[in-house]
């Protein structure tokens, strides 16, 4: 029988050189040089008073090294990154073997605000002197992310007035009902769980009124709007997702489409993507060249934010919702949407019939006569209308035809109130300028402007999955809009090294 030498996998004190565990080409390797050697980190000295008295503090560069390698293996917890200071030998060789307790980490990570954008900074400058940033095409996009908040903690100051009052109310009554009780001997006091219902009600319900004591204004959105506040975490909002709805953070990110190099990562409290498009765009504004192509998806168009683009000139393709209609690549994608899904099943369930369109409707415009998909002609009731700076050509039918057609339900949309048809063809006649979006939807529509916009996905999602997916990232851990966009540029800070150490020189 054959012979193995023991394998003993137990603990043993070893000899080991902490600096040759950080071997050249990784991500750790780069992490290190970077901050040893590279970064200039003056701006996180000015935190510490200990110049004369008090204890000796942690490096802050071991701290942020400890902190963003942790956030390339998944790990965001302070105690776990306390845990892995004491145990992973990696982990201790970038900290020089010791072990910061998490509460250090914590306050290290909160207390990281402008000093973490110039950081993210310098980096970029990195990147871009290594020649990772081609300034040739920028893809703009975010993904929705859950905050450390209680989404059942969300209303406007009205609604928690309403539940405020409910919780009083609810308490009331119980205390009346313990009183009547006690009055006709049937219990001298109420239960320990009685007692433990209306403490934690009487505690929530005070809670309340001491939020709307000090939030006394409404949460207002960029056009005014009024926006649901959260108890918990009053900067994050509210967002539908694909998976239902979340209490959390917009996270942006901007990719250079070279190496992946995120240049301009931002976090905001809102769902609607179409306001965060031009802050991006103000804060990369140095990095975009004269032949940058800026692109971003259907979320970030408005005509507001084409006219911005438009005074900026920056040259921009910006999707909108009609897109993939008019694109005739897209013109079987019908067929997908009927294709069963075990999860969701997205084939479209019209409650009413399609309405007879304009197409429907002959049309012979020489002859000026209007003909419909029943057969009868329309009167012409105007020849020179005006609709929206277009000059058409007006149709109606008569009450006698309109009145017993048997097609009335597919052409009106409220056959009960409304007598005839009316039906309108453009002559195209324009009198009014041509709008960005219009501007913007004959570029999009070209060979090119199709060409260049479909590499926008490409550059811009594998960023996301490799933050979500590889890094683990699935929920922001801390509360504030601040906070949140330091903590999104930290994971941003471990993609923009992992491409130096990849491509760049970090040797």
């Amino acid at each position: 029988m054959a012979r193995y030498k023991t394998i003993d996998t137990s603990a043993k004190f070893l000899p080991i050189d902490l600096s040759r565990q950080l071997l050249p080409g990784t991500f750790e390797h780069a992490l290190n040089h970077l901050l040893e050697h590279e970064l200039e980190l003056s701006g996180l000295d000015a935190r510490f008073r200990n110049d004369a008295t008090g204890a000796p503090a942690y490096p802050p560069a071991m701290l942020l090294k400890v902190i963003l390698f942790a956030y390339s293996r998944g790990i965001v917890s302070s105690r776990g990154i306390e845990e892995a200071c004491r145990t992973h030998v990696t982990f201790i060789a970038l900290s020089g073997d010791c072990a910061p307790h998490f509460t250090t980490v914590a306050a290290f990570v909160r207390g990281l605000k402008d000093e973490i954008a110039n950081i993210f900074t310098q980096v970029l400058f990195i990147c871009d002197a290594q020649g990772l940033i081609g300034r040739e095409m920028f893809a703009i996009d975010g993904v929705k992310l859950p905050g450390n908040a209680s989404k059942a903690k969300s209303g406007t100051r009205a609604e928690f007035e309403r539940e405020a009052a409910g919780i009083e109310a609810a308490v009331r009554q119980m205390l009346a009902r313990h009183r009547v009780h006690d009055a006709r001997g049937c219990e001298a006091e109420p239960g320990a769980r009685e007692r433990e219902r209306i403490e934690r009600l009487s505690r929530d319900a005070r809670q309340i009124r001491r939020w709307l004591a000090e939030n006394p204004e409404e949460r207002r959105g960029a056009k005014g709007a009024v926006r649901k506040s959260n108890r918990t975490d009053n900067d994050s909002a509210k967002m539908a997702t694909g998976k239902g709805v979340i209490q959390g953070y917009c996270a942006v990110a901007a990719v250079d489409s070279a190496h992946q190099v995120i240049v301009e990562a931002q976090a905001h409290g809102t769902g609607s993507e179409h306001e965060l498009l031009v802050p991006v765009l103000e804060a990369m504004r140095d990095l975009i060249g004269e032949d940058s192509l800026v692109s971003a998806d259907a979320g970030y168009h408005s005509e507001a934010n084409l006219e911005a683009l438009a005074a900026m000139q920056v040259s921009a393709l910006v999707a909108d919702n009609g897109m993939r209609a008019r694109d005739p690549r897209f013109a079987d994608q019908a067929k997908h949407r009927a294709k069963p899904d075990p999860l969701w099943d997205k084939t479209p369930r019209p409650d009413k019939p399609r309405l007879f369109l304009p197409a429907d409707f002959h049309y012979d415009a020489p002859g000026k006569v209007c003909i419909c998909p029943a057969g009868q002609f329309l009167y012409q009731s105007g020849s020179r209308v005006v609709i929206g700076g277009r000059e058409a050509v007006k149709f109606t039918g008569a009450r006698r035809v309109c009145g017993p057609c048997p097609l009335r339900a597919r052409c009106l949309r409220h056959p009960e109130r409304t007598a005839v048809r009316q039906v309108v063809f453009f002559t195209g006649a324009r009198h009014r300028p041509e709008s960005h979006t219009e501007r913007m939807k004959r570029r999009l529509d070209s060979e090119e402007g199709r060409r260049q916009y479909a590499r926008r996905i490409a550059i811009v999602e594998p960023v996301f999955a490799n933050l979500r997916h590889n890094k683990r990232l699935d929920r922001f851990t801390v509360r504030g809009r601040h906070k949140v966009d330091t903590q999104w540029k930290l994971y941003c800070l471990v993609h923009n090294i992992e491409k130096l150490a990849r491509y760049g020189n970090m040797q």
